[in-house]
Protein backbone atom coordinates (compact mmCIF):
# COMPACT_ATOMS: atom_id res chain seq x y z
CA UNK A 1 0.00 0.00 0.00
CA UNK A 2 1.26 3.49 -0.94
CA UNK A 3 2.70 5.45 1.89
CA UNK A 4 2.63 9.18 2.46
CA UNK A 5 2.23 11.71 4.90
CA UNK A 6 -1.09 13.38 4.55
CA UNK A 7 -1.90 16.91 6.46
CA UNK A 8 -3.76 16.80 9.46
CA UNK A 9 -5.68 19.41 11.67
CA UNK A 10 -4.26 19.72 14.81
CA UNK A 11 -6.05 22.38 17.87
CA UNK A 12 -3.85 24.20 20.37
CA UNK A 13 -4.34 24.53 23.45
CA UNK A 14 -6.61 27.47 22.74
CA UNK A 15 -8.84 24.87 20.46
CA UNK A 16 -7.79 26.89 17.56
CA UNK A 17 -6.34 25.14 14.60
CA UNK A 18 -2.61 24.95 14.55
CA UNK A 19 -0.95 25.40 10.60
CA UNK A 20 -1.70 22.04 9.11
CA UNK A 21 1.21 19.90 8.35
CA UNK A 22 2.65 20.15 5.07
CA UNK A 23 3.38 16.90 2.56
CA UNK A 24 6.85 16.14 3.15
CA UNK A 25 9.22 16.60 -0.62
CA UNK A 26 9.87 13.57 -2.18
CA UNK A 27 13.16 12.68 -3.45
CA UNK A 28 13.73 10.69 -6.61
CA UNK A 29 17.04 9.90 -7.32
CA UNK A 30 18.18 13.41 -5.01
CA UNK A 31 15.51 15.45 -7.34
CA UNK A 32 12.72 16.46 -5.12
CA UNK A 33 8.97 16.63 -5.87
CA UNK A 34 7.26 19.60 -3.64
CA UNK A 35 3.93 19.65 -1.93
CA UNK A 36 3.23 22.25 -4.62
CA UNK A 37 3.96 19.96 -7.29
CA UNK A 38 1.83 17.56 -5.97
CA UNK A 39 -1.25 19.47 -5.00
CA UNK A 40 -1.05 21.47 -8.18
CA UNK A 41 -1.09 17.33 -9.97
CA UNK A 42 -3.94 15.94 -7.59
CA UNK A 43 -6.75 18.03 -10.31
CA UNK A 44 -5.90 15.31 -12.98
CA UNK A 45 -6.52 12.46 -10.17
CA UNK A 46 -10.43 12.87 -8.81
CA UNK A 47 -10.66 10.11 -6.34
CA UNK A 48 -13.27 9.45 -3.56
CA UNK A 49 -11.18 11.79 -0.76
CA UNK A 50 -7.88 14.00 -0.35
CA UNK A 51 -5.68 11.21 0.47
CA UNK A 52 -6.56 8.90 -2.49
CA UNK A 53 -5.81 12.09 -5.20
CA UNK A 54 -2.68 12.91 -3.12
CA UNK A 55 -1.27 9.13 -3.23
CA UNK A 56 -2.61 9.10 -7.09
CA UNK A 57 -0.90 12.54 -7.96
CA UNK A 58 2.62 11.94 -5.93
CA UNK A 59 3.10 8.87 -7.64
CA UNK A 60 2.30 9.89 -10.97
CA UNK A 61 4.87 12.68 -10.43
CA UNK A 62 7.10 9.54 -9.76
CA UNK A 63 6.76 8.12 -12.46
CA UNK A 64 7.43 10.98 -14.71
CA UNK A 65 10.64 11.70 -13.08
CA UNK A 66 11.75 8.64 -13.31
CA UNK A 67 11.27 8.96 -17.27
CA UNK A 68 12.83 12.47 -17.61
CA UNK A 69 15.94 10.70 -15.39
CA UNK A 70 16.32 8.06 -17.81
CA UNK A 71 15.79 10.44 -21.15
CA UNK A 72 18.38 12.44 -20.02
CA UNK A 73 21.33 9.99 -19.20
CA UNK A 74 20.34 8.92 -23.09
CA UNK A 75 20.63 11.95 -23.86
CA UNK A 76 16.89 11.53 -26.00
CA UNK A 77 15.84 15.20 -26.84
CA UNK A 78 14.23 16.49 -30.44
CA UNK A 79 15.93 17.68 -33.00
CA UNK A 80 15.11 21.25 -32.29
CA UNK A 81 15.32 21.45 -28.67
CA UNK A 82 12.50 21.69 -27.87
CA UNK A 83 11.06 19.41 -24.87
CA UNK A 84 9.65 16.42 -25.28
CA UNK A 85 6.33 15.39 -23.78
CA UNK A 86 5.94 12.99 -21.19
CA UNK A 87 4.34 10.71 -23.80
CA UNK A 88 7.10 11.25 -26.13
CA UNK A 89 9.63 10.66 -23.69
CA UNK A 90 7.95 7.30 -22.51
CA UNK A 91 7.98 6.24 -26.28
CA UNK A 92 11.36 6.81 -26.79
CA UNK A 93 12.43 4.75 -23.85
CA UNK A 94 10.02 2.12 -24.72
CA UNK A 95 11.41 1.70 -28.77
CA UNK A 96 15.26 2.02 -26.98
CA UNK A 97 15.17 -0.17 -23.65
CA UNK A 98 11.85 -2.59 -24.50
CA UNK A 99 11.68 -5.35 -26.72
CA UNK A 100 7.53 -6.03 -26.87
CA UNK A 101 7.05 -9.44 -28.82
CA UNK A 102 4.70 -9.09 -31.55
CA UNK A 103 1.73 -11.58 -31.71
CA UNK A 104 1.73 -14.28 -34.63
CA UNK A 105 -1.04 -15.11 -36.74
CA UNK A 106 -1.30 -18.64 -34.39
CA UNK A 107 -1.58 -16.65 -31.30
CA UNK A 108 -4.73 -14.95 -32.92
CA UNK A 109 -6.49 -18.02 -34.16
CA UNK A 110 -5.93 -19.60 -30.31
CA UNK A 111 -7.32 -16.61 -28.58
CA UNK A 112 -10.71 -16.46 -30.98
CA UNK A 113 -11.01 -20.28 -30.52
CA UNK A 114 -10.97 -19.54 -26.71
CA UNK A 115 -13.20 -16.92 -26.56
CA UNK A 116 -15.93 -17.37 -29.20
CA UNK A 117 -18.47 -15.73 -27.20
CA UNK A 118 -16.53 -12.13 -28.05
CA UNK A 119 -17.27 -12.64 -31.44
CA UNK A 120 -20.80 -13.23 -31.83
CA UNK A 121 -23.20 -10.45 -33.82
CA UNK A 122 -25.46 -8.78 -31.76
CA UNK A 123 -29.06 -10.66 -31.36
CA UNK A 124 -31.58 -8.95 -33.55
CA UNK A 125 -35.14 -8.29 -32.10
CA UNK A 126 -38.58 -7.22 -33.21
CA UNK A 127 -40.36 -5.00 -30.85
CA UNK A 128 -42.99 -2.76 -29.86
CA UNK A 129 -43.31 -0.24 -26.75
CA UNK A 130 -45.58 1.62 -25.06
CA UNK A 131 -43.76 4.77 -22.94
CA UNK A 132 -45.45 6.27 -20.60
CA UNK A 133 -43.27 9.51 -20.17
CA UNK A 134 -42.50 10.78 -16.87
CA UNK A 135 -39.33 12.97 -15.93
CA UNK A 136 -36.52 11.29 -14.02
CA UNK A 137 -37.01 13.99 -11.12
CA UNK A 138 -40.15 14.45 -11.06
CA UNK A 139 -41.15 11.34 -8.16
CA UNK A 140 -44.82 12.13 -8.15
CA UNK A 141 -45.00 11.75 -12.05
CA UNK A 142 -43.04 8.82 -12.12
CA UNK A 143 -45.58 7.12 -9.24
CA UNK A 144 -48.31 7.88 -11.67
CA UNK A 145 -46.80 6.62 -14.84
CA UNK A 146 -46.17 3.21 -13.07
CA UNK A 147 -49.44 2.98 -12.00
CA UNK A 148 -50.85 3.59 -15.29
CA UNK A 149 -47.89 1.05 -16.79
CA UNK A 150 -49.01 -1.77 -14.44
CA UNK A 151 -52.95 -1.36 -15.27
CA UNK A 152 -52.09 -1.06 -18.94
CA UNK A 153 -49.73 -3.84 -19.09
CA UNK A 154 -52.65 -5.85 -16.83
CA UNK A 155 -55.31 -5.34 -19.38
CA UNK A 156 -52.78 -6.36 -22.20
CA UNK A 157 -52.13 -9.52 -20.76
CA UNK A 158 -55.85 -10.18 -20.85
CA UNK A 159 -56.65 -8.93 -24.32
CA UNK A 160 -53.16 -8.62 -26.55
CA UNK A 161 -54.72 -7.90 -29.36
CA UNK A 162 -55.61 -4.21 -27.80
CA UNK A 163 -51.48 -3.96 -27.57
CA UNK A 164 -51.39 -1.39 -30.72
CA UNK A 165 -54.77 0.23 -29.85
CA UNK A 166 -52.96 1.67 -26.31
CA UNK A 167 -49.90 2.60 -27.78
CA UNK A 168 -51.76 4.84 -30.45
CA UNK A 169 -53.80 6.11 -27.32
CA UNK A 170 -51.14 6.24 -24.24
CA UNK A 171 -47.50 6.00 -25.74
CA UNK A 172 -45.82 9.29 -25.48
CA UNK A 173 -42.90 7.84 -28.30
CA UNK A 174 -43.27 8.97 -32.09
CA UNK A 175 -43.72 4.79 -32.49
CA UNK A 176 -47.22 5.38 -31.13
CA UNK A 177 -48.38 6.02 -35.24
CA UNK A 178 -46.71 2.68 -35.84
CA UNK A 179 -49.11 0.94 -33.26
CA UNK A 180 -46.02 0.87 -30.99
CA UNK A 181 -43.62 -0.85 -33.36
CA UNK A 182 -39.70 0.39 -33.38
CA UNK A 183 -39.20 -2.88 -35.85
CA UNK A 184 -35.62 -4.48 -35.57
CA UNK A 185 -33.27 -3.11 -32.96
CA UNK A 186 -29.58 -4.37 -32.00
CA UNK A 187 -27.45 -3.73 -29.48
CA UNK A 188 -26.22 -0.31 -28.77
CA UNK A 189 -29.67 1.09 -30.56
CA UNK A 190 -31.69 1.59 -27.24
CA UNK A 191 -30.86 3.03 -24.00
CA UNK A 192 -28.47 0.75 -21.78
CA UNK A 193 -31.90 0.46 -19.14
CA UNK A 194 -34.08 -0.73 -21.55
CA UNK A 195 -31.71 -2.96 -23.50
CA UNK A 196 -30.22 -4.64 -20.51
CA UNK A 197 -33.56 -5.96 -19.95
CA UNK A 198 -35.01 -6.71 -23.51
CA UNK A 199 -31.93 -8.54 -24.83
CA UNK A 200 -32.39 -11.07 -21.91
CA UNK A 201 -35.59 -11.35 -21.89
CA UNK A 202 -37.79 -14.18 -23.94
CA UNK A 203 -39.99 -13.76 -26.81
CA UNK A 204 -43.54 -12.19 -25.82
CA UNK A 205 -45.22 -9.72 -23.53
CA UNK A 206 -42.17 -8.84 -21.03
CA UNK A 207 -44.31 -9.53 -17.43
CA UNK A 208 -43.86 -6.00 -15.72
CA UNK A 209 -42.72 -2.74 -16.96
CA UNK A 210 -39.38 -1.43 -17.93
CA UNK A 211 -38.40 1.92 -15.94
CA UNK A 212 -35.64 3.80 -18.13
CA UNK A 213 -34.63 7.74 -17.71
CA UNK A 214 -37.85 8.66 -19.81
CA UNK A 215 -40.32 6.80 -18.32
CA UNK A 216 -42.30 3.23 -17.93
CA UNK A 217 -42.17 0.72 -20.86
CA UNK A 218 -44.53 -1.48 -21.40
CA UNK A 219 -42.73 -4.05 -24.27
CA UNK A 220 -43.13 -6.97 -26.75
CA UNK A 221 -40.71 -9.16 -28.57
CA UNK A 222 -42.22 -10.63 -31.36
CA UNK A 223 -39.27 -12.20 -32.69
CA UNK A 224 -35.49 -13.14 -31.55
CA UNK A 225 -32.92 -13.23 -34.59
CA UNK A 226 -30.04 -14.87 -32.11
CA UNK A 227 -26.07 -13.69 -32.82
CA UNK A 228 -23.93 -15.52 -35.77
CA UNK A 229 -20.48 -16.28 -34.89
CA UNK A 230 -18.01 -14.16 -37.01
CA UNK A 231 -15.39 -15.77 -39.01
CA UNK A 232 -12.03 -15.67 -38.15
CA UNK A 233 -10.49 -13.48 -40.71
CA UNK A 234 -13.65 -10.53 -40.19
CA UNK A 235 -11.81 -9.77 -36.92
CA UNK A 236 -8.31 -11.58 -36.95
CA UNK A 237 -7.33 -7.39 -37.15
CA UNK A 238 -8.91 -6.90 -34.21
CA UNK A 239 -7.63 -9.23 -32.59
CA UNK A 240 -4.25 -8.42 -33.10
CA UNK A 241 -4.57 -5.15 -32.21
CA UNK A 242 -6.20 -6.04 -28.63
CA UNK A 243 -3.26 -8.65 -28.06
CA UNK A 244 -0.54 -6.02 -29.41
CA UNK A 245 -2.30 -3.52 -27.16
CA UNK A 246 -1.98 -5.82 -23.83
CA UNK A 247 1.37 -7.09 -24.58
CA UNK A 248 2.57 -3.47 -24.70
CA UNK A 249 1.34 -2.75 -21.06
CA UNK A 250 2.71 -5.21 -19.64
CA UNK A 251 6.18 -4.85 -21.27
CA UNK A 252 5.34 -0.91 -20.24
CA UNK A 253 4.52 -1.96 -16.28
CA UNK A 254 7.49 -4.03 -16.35
CA UNK A 255 9.92 -1.41 -17.37
CA UNK A 256 8.22 1.01 -15.19
CA UNK A 257 9.17 -1.44 -12.27
CA UNK A 258 12.52 -1.86 -13.65
CA UNK A 259 13.16 2.06 -13.29
CA UNK A 260 11.87 1.95 -9.91
CA UNK A 261 13.95 -1.04 -8.75
CA UNK A 262 16.88 1.25 -9.71
CA UNK A 263 16.21 4.16 -8.33
CA UNK A 264 16.77 5.96 -4.62
CA UNK A 265 13.19 7.25 -3.46
CA UNK A 266 12.68 8.68 -0.61
CA UNK A 267 9.26 9.82 1.14
CA UNK A 268 7.08 7.34 -0.57
CA UNK A 269 6.68 3.72 -1.11
CA UNK A 270 4.02 2.02 -3.76
CA UNK A 271 3.26 -0.94 -5.49
CA UNK A 272 4.11 -0.46 -9.48
CA UNK A 273 1.16 -2.88 -10.42
CA UNK A 274 -1.43 -1.09 -8.53
CA UNK A 275 -0.52 2.33 -10.61
CA UNK A 276 -3.35 3.91 -13.26
CA UNK A 277 -0.62 4.43 -15.50
CA UNK A 278 0.90 0.94 -15.94
CA UNK A 279 -2.89 -0.95 -16.56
Amino acid sequence: MQMIEIPTVNLDDNNQPEEPNTIPDILVNGTAISEAQILAEMQYHPADNQRDATIAAAEALVIIELIKQRCEQLGIKTDDGSELTDDQMLAELMQREVQVPAISDEECQRYFTANPDKFITSPILEVDHILLAADKEDLDQRAEAKELADGLLEQIQQQPQLFSDFAMRHSMCPSKEQGGSLGQISKGQTVPEFEKVLFLAEEGLLNRPVETRYGYHIARINRRIEGQLLEFDQVEEKIKTYLNEKVHRKALAQYIELLISDAEIEGFEFQVSDSPLVQ
